[in-house]
């Protein structure tokens, strides 16, 4: 049932991503027009290629780097997202444990090292993006979750992880809500930041630096010239609502594999490029950045799936409003269903919910219409009040939804093409906030033709096994959804067909 108020609430979201609706957004830079060398052509402007451009600059100043992105550079999941930046770099611990098993250690490691690495240079640079390593918590809704809060706990606590097991009293003395039941805390594996501002921030560091950047560029082709590779550009003009083409989603998303819900990624519109003007990179190597969009090598199609993802975020809370409910650590959250929520609280006292819906459409289709789904605002902003019910009257200023890439396994995978010159990641699943940079150092490593510890992880040497083809991707898929939101109303019981993919090692997240 609707609650009475959902309506009224959404009656004057703007539809448009929070971060981005802001005065602050850069301009756009010029696009890419006539014939250009490059040591190194970086493909798409988020946070993977943002960080791929950086580090490449920062090892070798002397390297000639250039950057093109169809938007502008964060317009779609890098500035769209939740803004939860994990240390995690396989979706989660549970994921990395059944998936690498000989080297989770390593890896957690690596992401923990990884973090870090993000802190400092978002101090170097003096990013302003509201950075803050509030942890994360996850919460029980129904009965049954609490003990997969239990079993989360002990595997966290034999990996090292500071984690805190609260009881309802406990849970709801950090956040109130009458729908919680217990709660995991995380302290400091996850940092909560402005995506937006965190995406312009890299890009200010990577001009700094000297990488030259052209935004409302798109890639048309690549294929070998020589001793290296050329792209093919259209350039368009600057168009832009909200700080690029195209309307998007956030972070994290829900958890279509049945597991714990990892808040934090990303998401985007649609790839903009009309007709436009040509131009040419010849390049002695590609980094390829472009994640959940129609991607530049055929064989990646089958590997990556788009998904919708959709958020809402409210007006400011008042102090009234913000006393009722607590949230004085400003964790970010997430309830343990199969399709879940995240949401977290901004600097300004706002609420950003978002996740639930994750929604697939048939032959990998991503189109602008596609960033406003109605049906899933609505049923964002009941649930919002469900948990919420002393913010009744609270009225949400955006909504916003747009596609984030899924693979088999949940997490990043990576690779190169002709001969070695390019090399790609994609997959991230909803924790590219901070994986991404791990990704851009893996890319870098790949092209460097030299065996390095990072290139020699099992995470990077094995491929996702991938999507079926349509038809049979689709109803794979919509079966999947079925599933776990059956799951979820039957106390998280799962079907013959949810244990088939579980014994498989196969599933569908976003």
């Amino acid at each position: 049932m609707i609650l009475p108020h959902t309506g009224r609430a959404l009656a004057d979201a703007t539809p448009v991503p929070y971060w981005l609706d802001r005065p602050e957004r850069p301009d756009p830079l010029p696009p890419l027009h006539g014939t250009h060398p490059a040591d190194l052509l970086v493909v798409g402007g988020g946070y993977g290629g943002l960080w791929a451009a950086l580090l490449a600059k920062r090892a070798d100043p002397g390297r000639d780097v250039l950057l093109v992105e169809a938007g502008v550079c964060g317009w779609a999941a890098s500035g769209r997202n939740g803004g939860f930046c994990a240390a995690s770099l396989t979706h989660g611990l549970a994921n990395g444990v059944a998936r690498f098993p000989d080297e989770i250690d390593e890896l957690e490691r690596l992401g923990r090292e990884n973090l870090d690495a993000i802190a400092a240079t978002i101090a170097e640079y003096d990013i302003d993006c509201d950075f803050a390593r509030t942890g994360e918590l996850a919460v029980a809704v129904a009965p049954y979750q609490l003990a997969g809060l239990a079993e989360d706990a002990d595997l966290a606590r034999r990996y090292g992880h500071r984690v805190r097991l609260l009881d309802a009293d406990e849970v709801r003395a950090e956040v109130d809500s009458p729908t919680y039941l217990g709660g995991l805390w995380d302290a400091d594996r996850v940092a909560l930041v402005d995506p937006a501002r965190l995406a312009w921030g890299l890009r200010r560091a990577c001009l700094t630096l000297g990488v030259r950047i052209h935004e409302h560029t798109r890639v048309t082709g690549l294929r070998r010239e020589g001793a290296g590779l050329r792209a093919d550009t259209l350039g368009s003009p600057a168009a832009r609502p909200g700080g690029g083409p195209g309307a998007r989603s956030t972070g994290g998303s829900p958890a279509l594999d049945g597991g714990r819900p990892r808040g934090g990624s990303t998401g985007g519109g649609t790839v903009p490029g009309a007709a436009g003007v040509p131009g040419v990179v010849r390049a002695r190597q590609v980094v390829l950045a472009t994640n959940a969009f129609p991607p530049l090598l055929r064989r990646l199609r089958a590997r990556t799936v788009p998904v919708y993802d959709y958020a809402l975020m409210t007006e400011p809370l008042t102090g009234e409003q913000r006393a009722s409910i607590g949230w004085r650590n400003r964790q970010g959250l997430a309830d343990t269903g199969n399709q879940f929520h995240y949401y977290r609280i901004t600097d300004d006292g706002r609420i950003l919910f978002g996740g639930y819906d994750a929604v697939y459409h048939f032959g990998n289709r991503v189109a602008p219409e596609l960033a406003q789904r109605q049906a899933t605002f609505t049923a964002l902003a009941d649930h919002f009040f469900t948990t919420f019910p002393q913010l009744a009257g609270l009225r949400f200023s955006h909504r916003w939804g747009g596609v984030i890439d899924t693979c088999t396994r949940f997490c990043a995978y990576f690779g190169t093409a002709f001969g070695g010159r390019l090399a790609y990641a994609s997959g991230y699943t909803g924790l590219g906030v901070g994986a991404t940079r791990f990704g851009a150092r893996v890319m870098l490593d790949l092209l460097a033709g030299e065996p390095t510890p990072l290139t020699r992880l099992d995470l990077v040497r094995r491929a996702p096994l991938p999507f079926p083809p349509e038809p049979v991707r689709a109803a794979g898929i919509h079966l999947t959804r079925w599933s776990l939101a059956r799951a979820d109303a039957h106390d998280g019981r799962r079907n013959h067909w949810l244990r088939t993919l579980d014994r498989l090692g196969l599933g569908f997240d976003s």
